[in-house]
């Protein structure tokens, strides 16, 4: 075999038996693409945190749907007088409300001597519900009464978004107003939470204002109105000598109107409060914990007497009306809990009507005049 032909075959052998290192090195980088792979399959499989929208969950509806045990709320046959069972004292309302007109009457009066001008109310009513008309002219009447100013917006129920902006922030504007208020419920076309922003801060006697609302949530501070039927639930109770620090409040119905803010402002008392919901699976065993239950659910004798501890305090929000041949508007209206049964069972309860509504609309004459206070520089009010 000649010279060339060895070196040639002996180049070859050279490279068909690579050296260790270079097969330590070939190992090595293949390990590292496997781990690099794997790493990469673990980031793709990783948890991600949890979008803002997730973190504040689903926005349903907060409907309390009929379920099988609804045949079973139907109020027991009306007796024409509390039985000789009752033990539960009735918490006046009217009365209570009446105090705390005559307090308002007598500052009213005396701001017009000391200023020349009275507290004003403003009022946008939108479409021609029954129940929002009633619960107008009871706002303008308690107006009357105590020497309060009022104005009513009145606008069809076809109205447009704008049309009912324009209404808020006229009365924005009018300095003889100190509190506006937009009856709810709104027509469904039109944007509930738009039209509430568009009232003033200053002027928001409802304390629908998110920063009322976020001030009421945080002890340190205090807003400058606080929702009306939250404030008649508490006024009911602090008046009735109830005590709510360390007591278990539970509040069924967790709306902006009531069950938010009555939340809040319990928590300021030092309660511990628990919140019922349409979603809540064991509501009848929650209740049956508690001091003291507040029901604002909206539906017709929800709360039996089995929900109910023995002796506990029992602050009726619902306004619910019942078909009544006997009564002269052909209806009658009731509360949330069954009162002929609670009343066998609780040591204090409000009646429906009667109870929460009067102080309600009192509240809402003290945040009008509290609010004429702070502009005319006459005192410092707390809501």
């Amino acid at each position: 075999m000649g010279g060339a032909a060895v070196a040639l075959l002996a180049a070859t052998r050279r490279r068909s038996t690579p050296p260790v290192a270079s097969l330590l090195h070939r190992a090595a980088r293949g390990l590292h693409e496997a781990t690099a792979a794997a790493e990469e399959d673990k980031v793709r499989t990783r948890r991600r945190r949890s979008s803002s929208t997730r973190l504040l969950g689903p926005d349903i509806s907060d409907t309390w749907d009929p379920d099988p045990r609804a045949a079973a709320r139907q109020p027991p046959p009306r007796a024409s007088a509390v039985d000789c069972e009752s033990t539960a004292t009735i918490i006046d309302g009217k009365s209570i409300a009446e105090d705390i007109r005559l307090q308002i009457s007598e500052e009213v009066r005396q701001m017009k001597n000391a200023v020349g001008h009275v507290p004003g109310l403003a009022v946008v009513l939108v479409g021609n519900r029954k129940d929002s008309q009633s619960y107008v002219r009871f706002k303008v009447k308690g107006c009357e009464e105590v020497g309060i100013k009022s104005l009513l917006a009145e606008l069809p129920e076809n109205c447009t978004e704008d049309e009912v902006v324009d209404s808020v922030s006229r009365f924005n504007e009018d300095p003889s107003v100190h509190g506006v208020l937009v009856q709810l419920p709104l027509p469904q076309h039109v944007d509930e939470e738009k039209i509430l922003n568009a009232i003033s801060l200053d002027k928001d006697v409802d304390g629908f204002h998110p920063l009322n609302v976020g001030n009421l949530a945080l002890r340190s501070r205090k807003p400058l109105f606080v929702s009306c039927a939250a404030k008649a639930c508490l006024e009911l109770l602090l008046q009735s000598g109830i005590d709510l620090m360390g007591k278990h409040v539970t509040i069924i119905g967790r709306s902006k109107v009531v069950g938010l803010p009555t939340s809040l402002l319990l928590q300021r008392h030092h309660a511990t409060v628990s919140v019922i919901h349409a979603f809540t699976a064991n509501p009848e065993e929650i209740t049956r914990e508690s001091d003291i239950v507040i029901s604002a659910a909206g539906v017709a004798n929800l709360v039996r007497g089995s929900w109910l501890k023995q002796g506990a305090v029992v602050i009726d929000v619902g306004t619910n009306p019942i078909e009544d041949p006997a009564s002269d508007y052909g209806y009658r209206l009731t509360g949330d809990v069954c009162f002929e049964e609670a009343v066998t069972v609780a040591s204090a309860i409000t009646p429906v009507p009667g109870g929460v509504g009067p102080v309600t609309i009192a509240m809402l004459l003290a945040n009008t005049l509290d609010s004429a206070k702070r502009v005319y520089g006459l005192s410092d009010s707390t809501p």
